[in-house]
């Protein structure tokens, strides 16, 4: 069991192999591909016996290494694309089928794959969460998360936090705007106090080489390959968002004296799923990663706290559908307020 604990986390390799070998066969199939695998960890969810993980373990070389191998094998994906692209008679749709397939992998593994990096006290290792958040256009993630939203989670002031009664389409805008914004302005204010230029900034740096690397797309391999790279760009930013709207919905820290009070095991959802654990790298035990920023994923623990009705994989399809979304969280919401006014 401990072995199987330590290399179930190789599952996630399974997902970009699959979606390149789909592709050189046709577009559509790899598109297909994705979505089989989305909905297939969203059912394996509901069995019983996948509903736990392991229990955390030591972080070792083989977990380090899980996290940069993914590197390689998302900008092999990318390449591999854009070279099929670039080879074929594709049409626009069959581009924008592409794009979704990778936009898959990017968005539900790369930027995962991405915040676990980010988080590490490696500089290779953060350098490697910046390039594969500029992969999809979302540099100032690397400023936004760890500086904002980590400090301000399940707050109001949090735009990735979500509110109660507010639908994924209503979060959506609020958060891509807020995000940016916040992103920026948290930037400029690191700049003022250390009295540095923007010229030493990374987040300029870093919006500039995904300007750069969309026109030379146009310019090299045409507007087709453009298509490709927007659309990936764009699923990938959906899937980001979508599991931040999960990831703390309705769940709201008390202030204390003006500032809100420390972060606890119940201000995020939490979901202890086998097989999604394994391809995201335990981001599902949410409130261990806010309570211990610096802590491995491999040595995250399941903690008590709210827990959602299925893992990440199913709560996207119901987040997608108001309805079916409210009648499934805000019923636990309720329950963990009156538990709460018990215990006070």
């Amino acid at each position: 069991m401990k072995q199987w604990s330590q290399y179930r986390f190789a599952l996630a390799w399974v997902m970009p192999v699959a979606v390149a070998v789909a592709a050189a066969h046709a577009f559509w199939l790899a598109w297909a591909t994705m979505l089989a695998i989305q909905v297939g960890l969203a059912v394996a969810e509901r069995v019983p016996a996948w509903r736990r993980s392991p229990a955390a373990t030591p972080q070792t070389a083989w977990h380090r290494a899980c996290l940069r191998l993914h590197v390689l094998l998302q900008a092999g994906l990318m390449a591999w694309a854009l070279w099929l692209i670039s080879t074929s008679a594709a049409t626009a749709g069959a581009v924008i089928f592409l794009g979704l397939a990778v936009g898959g992998i990017s968005g539900s593994q790369g930027i995962t794959f991405a915040h676990e990096l980010g988080h590490a006290r490696s500089r290779l290792d953060r350098a490697l969460a910046w390039g594969l958040m500029a992969s999809v256009n979302y540099a100032h993630f690397m400023v936004e998360h760890y500086r904002g939203h980590h400090p301000r989670a399940a707050t109001a002031a949090d735009p990735a936090s979500a509110r109660r009664g507010e639908t994924l389409w209503a979060f959506l805008p609020r958060t891509l705007l807020g995000s940016l914004h916040s992103a920026w302005a948290l930037e400029a204010a690191q700049l003022r106090q250390f009295k540095r230029s923007w010229l030493r900034s990374p987040l300029l740096w870093a919006t500039s080489a995904q300007v750069a690397w969309a026109l030379c797309l146009l310019l090299w391999l045409g507007p087709l390959a453009l298509l490709f790279w927007t659309v990936q760009t764009a699923y990938a930013v959906f899937l980001l968002e979508a599991i931040n709207y999960i990831e703390h919905y309705g769940l709201q820290r008390r202030s204390v004296k003006g500032r809100p009070e420390a972060f606890g095991v119940m201000h995020a959802w939490n979901a202890d799923h086998l097989l999604t654990n394994s391809v995201i790298v335990n981001l599902q035990r949410h409130s261990d990663h806010h309570m211990h920023a610096w802590k491995p994923y491999a040595e995250l623990q399941a903690l008590p706290g709210p827990q959602l009705p299925t893992g990440y994989a199913g709560c996207l399809f119901l987040a997608l559908v108001p309805p079916l979304w409210f009648a499934a969280l805000n019923p636990r919401i309720d329950a963990l307020a009156l538990a709460e006014h018990g215990r006070r």
